[in-house]
Parts: structure tokens; C-alpha cells; sequence
């Protein structure tokens, strides 16, 4: 009987608490199921899971075992993977988290032009401005803007992002354009609740920060809303460049205070500490960090 296969009924029972349900997440039958278990505890020479007629339960053995088991078998699968892919090229499942205004502008086109030259790959893309657990969420890589300050994650830097005061050339118009932070308080300034501190604008000059507390009448949790609602003439929106490009470009929107820059925050892509990191998981992260720079969205 196979080690493998044993172990991967071992590992199921014990996450699901029931050989029914294990069986039917392996695809195999109930006595199958509980047939591998018994051999493995056979091949081991001890008991690893206590059974009742309610359910099973772990021995301290079965505990010991189910700690390192599953990071075994995810690396097996990895190996096996990587051999294959070397002659057929990357195949299976990629899951991402961005942030969604970053994931609608550019992480979504970015992962076209990578799938383009890897036709074999499938995505889940998951857009959240929350930072999600990868480990219970089950995501393979994430795109983070601003450091990641757990210690289960490692972060490969792509880049720096940084915002930039925009309004409309009919607000200009009618109310002046500020020409340094402290001018922002007499305006109406479109807050993004998304920011660590929405109301509290700091801006740049010469290496000396600058910071203006503001207010608004529009508070909204998205720098492609605020943009919006800055081209609508309805205030001054302090938000990304990559989210106000298009304005720009347009000329609904106008660059303010070009004296003043913001703060960089670091955007990057984060993994799993501890993890073997499978070839297709770094060719996506090495495609993207050549990608960012060329497609200039920072």
C-alpha cells in the first residue's frame, strides 16, 4: 500500500474528525479510507487516532504526525509538479490577493500578459483591501502596499507607490488651487477611508514632512471613487498616481502643489516564510517586478 496515499488519509480524517468525510474529499471509499489509516499505524507501530462511534480523535503520536505531515505531502506535490512543468511548462492553480484598486488597474492586466506566456496556468484572483491570512485563505501570493509586518510572511519589493493632490479644472476655477498643504484646510478635500489616516494628509518638501489635518463633506473607502468624485468637480482628492492616471492624461483632473511630494509606500509581493516556493509562484513574482517598472503604473 502507498506511504503517500496512507498519509494523505491520515491527514484528512484527522483535519475533517471523520473517515465519511475524508473519503469524500479523497475520492475514495469509507473502508478504503479507513483501511490506509490502519496501515500506516501498522507501518509506524502506534496508534494515531482514537475512534469512537461519534467521531475520531488524535493521539499525542497522531498530533506529533499531523505537525509536519501536511508540509510534507504540499512539498511532495510541489517536487512532482516541477518536474513535470520542466518539460510541459507551468500548469495548475495560482491564487492572488490585491488590493482592489491596485488589482483593477493594473494586477488584473498584468496577470493577462503572464498567463499570455503561460497559457497552461489557471488563476484566482481575490480583490480586498483587508490584508488576508494566506495560510487559512489558501493564497499563494500576495500584492501588498505598505510593509508587511508579519513574521510568517517574506516580501520581495516591486516598487515604490506615492499619491499626489488632484482636482478638477472647474473646482480650480472657481476656488482657487492650494499651493502649499497648509492651504488644504480652506478647501473641500475628498477623504479615502482606506488610508491609515484618512483625515491627515502628509506631503514632502526638501526631506521636511509637512502635515495638514483635512475635511470633507465625501468620505469613501476607494482611491478610484475619491478620483471620481475630484474630476466631478466635487473637491480635492489626495490619492495614488496609479489611480488618477487616467484623469490626468484626460485633463479632468490637475495636478496640485507640485512643489510637495508624498511619502513613499513600498508595494509588494508577499508569501509564505517557511514554504518551498514553487517555480511557477516565482515566475509570476520575477514577471511582475520586471512588468511594474515597464509598465510605469508607479
Amino acid at each position: 500500500m502507498d506511504l503517500v496515499d496512507e498519509l494523505k488519509a491520515f491527514v484528512t480524517t484527522a483535519k475533517t474528525g471523520s473517515f465519511t468525510a475524508a473519503a469524500d474529499q479523497i475520492g475514495v471509499s469509507n473502508r478504503l479510507t479507513s483501511k490506509y489509516v490502519a496501515e500506516l499505524e501498522r507501518r509506524l507501530g502506534v496508534r494515531l487516532l482514537q475512534r469512537t462511534t461519534r467521531k475520531v480523535g488524535l493521539t499525542p503520536a497522531g498530533e506529533d504526525l499531523l505537525a509536519r505531515a501536511p508540509a510534507l505531502l504540499d512539498d511532495l506535490d510541489e517536487l512532482l509538479a516541477e518536474v513535470s512543468e520542466g518539460s510541459r511548462g507551468f500548469t495548475g492553480l495560482i491564487r492572488i490577493s490585491a488590493p482592489v484598486t491596485f488589482g483593477e488597474v493594473y494586477v488584473g492586466d498584468m496577470l493577462a500578459r503572464f498567463a499570455d506566456v503561460n497559457p497552461g496556468l489557471m488563476f484566482d484572483l481575490r480583490l480586498h483591501d483587508g490584508f488576508v491570512d494566506l495560510a487559512s485563505d489558501g493564497i499563494d501570493v500576495a500584492f501588498r502596499v505598505g510593509q508587511a509586518d508579519m513574521l510568517s510572511l517574506k516580501a520581495r519589493k516591486l516598487g515604490e507607490m506615492r499619491s499626489i493632490a488632484v482636482a478638477s479644472p472647474a473646482y480650480v476655477a472657481e476656488h482657487g488651487a492650494p499651493t502649499m498643504p497648509e492651504d488644504l484646510k480652506d478647501h473641500a478635500c475628498i477623504l479615502d477611508t482606506n488610508r491609515r489616516m484618512p483625515r491627515r494628509w502628509v506631503f514632502l518638501k526638501e526631506g521636511e514632512e509637512r502635515a495638514v489635518e483635512v475635511r470633507g463633506r465625501f468620505h469613501v473607502n476607494s482611491a478610484r471613487a475619491a478620483a471620481k468624485l475630484a474630476a466631478a468637480g466635487l473637491g480635492i482628492a489626495y490619492a495614488p498616481r496609479f489611480a488618477v492616471r487616467d484623469g490626468l492624461e484626460s485633463g479632468r483632473l490637475v495636478p496640485l502643489m507640485d512643489a510637495f511630494e508624498s511619502p513613499a509606500a513600498q508595494v509588494s509581493a508577499v508569501y509564505l516564510e517557511g514554504r518551498l516556493l514553487s517555480r511557477k509562484i516565482r515566475a509570476l513574482i520575477d514577471f511582475a517586478v520586471e512588468d511594474i517598472r515597464q509598465a510605469g503604473v508607479l
